[in-house]
């Protein structure tokens, strides 16, 4: 009969069992072994009594210095075979740093921190005010008032005890987002302004970080990723911040709640998929969202950046600008 073990057909006898299996394929560490047929899994005491079937797909899953408690919590990630226990020790070794949390910021957090992202620092000088609410699910009526950073650690924390949360209750500057986004693995725009949006696109440039962008109001959202060498950047496709006031801000055009957690999430797919080292990002792709039509378009962007002013052959701008800004700018 024929198996799929690890992603791999082989012809085996009939009649095998897990406990065979597992000693045909020079299984390290055996009594630390976690064994999955057909996503399902197998009880350890039971190896020796189950029998395979023709087609089975079965998966060995390392411990790794998991916990009891690990396994489960992560169990739906441990099964997929693009993440299995080596890719969730990425995720729980992986460092990500949110600038902003809001109405993008609140449910990106959440899900980094559920699927067991170990490091998630989180960066915002506001805080919680009752207009939030009705976008920002990371924050509850219990927290107006309080520091959104403090807020957002106390739920993160709650949610997944495994995650390490480092707050920066600041303003983001050219002064000092140098040194918050050095120790980080991949950087996330949750901001609601221009000018934070081109800080960190060229404060990540310049350090050679990865980073999601992201921008909604009313009801568009839209969204792209830049991996250093591998495509524009944010500046390669707007050039410079419109003038202040020139775009109205959500404030004066409105966001529609949910936005947030569609553009959000997929932010935190990106980060995830990045630290995973798995499928494709959106390098050189503007997605867009559209929910009264509910539509997206991925648009192809020019690749040739020899010629941006911060990530091209030639740079002109090398040293960091704050530019003047106005509370929660569109971004559309």
């Amino acid at each position: 009969m024929v198996i799929t073990v690890a992603g791999n057909k082989k012809e085996v006898k009939d009649d095998l069992t897990v406990a065979q299996l597992v000693v045909d394929e020079k299984v390290e560490t055996p009594e630390y072994v976690t064994v999955t047929i057909n996503d399902e899994f197998v009880e350890s005491g039971t190896f020796d009594t189950t029998v395979l079937k023709d087609g089975d797909t079965v998966e060995f899953l390392y411990l790794m210095a998991f916990t009891n408690e690990q396994i489960e919590r992560y169990s739906r990630h441990i099964i997929l075979k693009e993440v299995g226990a080596k890719g969730q020790k990425k995720l729980l070794n992986g460092k990500v740093l949110i600038i902003g949390a809001g109405g993008l910021g609140a449910p990106l957090a959440m899900y980094l921190a559920a699927a067991g992202v170990g490091t998630i620092g989180i960066a915002d000088a506001d805080e919680v005010d009752l207009s939030n609410l009705q976008r920002q699910i990371i924050h509850a009526t219990k927290d107006v008032g309080k520091p959104k950073v403090q807020s957002a650690k106390e739920t993160m924390e709650e949610m997944n005890p495994d995650v390490k949360v480092i707050t920066y209750h600041t303003f983001v500057t050219s002064e000092n987002i140098m040194d918050l986004i050095k120790d980080y693995d991949f950087i996330i725009d949750g901001t609601d302004n221009f000018p934070a949006k081109f800080l960190i696109n060229d404060a990540c440039v310049m350090a050679k970080k990865p980073f999601s962008h992201a921008g909604i109001i009313r009801f568009k959202g839209q969204l792209m990723t830049y991996v250093p060498g591998e495509g524009p950047c944010y500046r390669c496709v707007f050039k410079n911040p419109p003038p202040k006031d020139a775009v109205p801000t959500c404030k004066q055009a409105g966001v529609i709640g949910a936005m947030g957690g569609v553009i959000g999430s997929l932010q935190a797919m990106e980060a995830v998929k990045y630290l995973l080292g798995v499928g494709d990002l959106l390098t050189g792709y503007l997605l867009t969202y559209d929910a009264l039509k509910m539509e997206f378009r991925k648009v192809k962007l020019p690749q040739d950046t020899h010629s941006c002013a911060v990530c091209g052959d030639h740079p002109t701008i090398t040293e960091l600008i704050d530019y003047e800004q106005a509370e929660c700018d569109g971004v559309l």
